[in-house]
């Protein structure tokens, strides 16, 4: 770990050379198994992230326009509610939506630290910089790490309430048992009546519009999902040929989740070799790259109350498209 501190501004770099293994570990598991699969948080390379900002612009896409919708309407009584001094942002980017947090935190007079978790340095040290002159007072505390690995490596809350936020519907692409345990995990960075967890969740509805938001007409998720393979073929010297994938998204409604996969066009055989694997594909066989779970509010008390949480307040959007909920561990 290597603070770095610039004013208000600290920074800890948890990952290593032994990190860069991440993908590489995943991509063996995941294309040696029946279903093939990779991991959807390998898609955010800097053309990953650039298509996924097209993506959000979508008038298909609902799920950014509809949870910032409910920030802006909101946010004055999320921090009314909890009282918060602090916000933990896991998979922070470029805290875009979670400005409007703060800036109502500084307008109560609360703010004082804010403490961004992502995989992305640049990215983590230039959302501080930016954040600590739009507001002064603040403290920024980044961390450059994986949530799913370094949450323990958060810093203690201060004085005041804490919030931990994870948005965007994030906690959806985790099938449920890794979702309840990652809820487990954050619940441990709560204290026990002061603080709250601020979960971002899609929200079941129409099939027809949800399976739109993941296969636009213009083609923009089918690039973002090929070019997963170009990161593969980049990092770990593959040879997939990401044209040879049709882009394929569903949405199942016995699981109420969307998945998103690449059909093989025909048969083939990649190499990658950095793990000198050659892994063969069917004509029209699959690999799974995503899924994303959509909530009743049943499955959303339920998924909490697995990982020792309350439920205090459900906030949607003028379509119930999408929510914000506000738990916290009883005390």
């Amino acid at each position: 770990m290597t603070p770095v501190g610039t004013g208000a501004v600290v920074v800890d770099c948890l990952l290593g050379e032994n990190d860069e293994r991440s993908l590489a570990d995943d991509v063996l598991d995941g294309l040696t198994r029946p279903l093939k699969e990779l991991p959807p948080k390998h898609f955010y390379d800097a053309r990953g992230a650039e298509l996924f900002d097209r993506i959000c612009a979508l008038p298909e896409y609902y799920p950014t326009r509809a949870e910032r919708a409910i920030l802006h309407q909101r946010a004055e009584e999320i921090v009314l509610r909890t009282g918060a001094a602090e916000l933990v942002e896991l998979g922070s980017g470029t805290a875009a939506k979670t400005r409007l947090l703060l800036q109502a935190m500084a307008r109560a007079g609360s703010l004082q630290r804010y403490v961004p978790l992502d995989v992305t340095e640049s990215m983590v040290r230039e959302t501080a910089e930016q954040l600590v002159r739009e507001l002064p007072g603040l403290c920024v505390h980044g961390i450059v790490g994986d949530f799913e690995r370094h949450l323990a490596h958060v810093p203690a809350p201060g004085d005041g309430p804490r919030i931990v936020a994870l948005l965007g519907g994030t906690i959806g692409n985790f099938p449920p048992g890794s979702r309840r345990r990652l809820l487990r995990a954050i619940a441990r960075l709560l204290r026990p009546g002061r603080d709250h967890l601020l979960l971002g969740t899609d929200l079941v509805k129409d099939p027809a519009v949800i399976e739109a938001a993941y296969d636009d007409p213009p083609g923009v998720t089918a690039d973002f999902n090929r070019n997963l393979l170009e990161v593969v073929n980049r990092e770990l010297d593959a040879d997939f040929e990401p044209a040879a994938f049709e882009h394929v998204a569903f949405y199942d409604r016995e699981r109420e989740w969307v998945e998103m996969r690449l059909r093989a066009s025909r048969r083939m055989r990649v190499r990658v070799r950095a793990l000198g694997l050659a892994v063969d594909f069917g004509a029209r066989e699959e690999m799974r790259t995503e899924i994303s779970a959509k909530f009743s509010p049943q499955r959303l008390r339920d998924d909490l109350a697995a990982a020792g949480l309350e439920l205090e307040a459900l906030l949607t959007d003028p379509e119930d498209l999408f929510a914000l909920s506000l738990s916290a561990r009883p005390g």
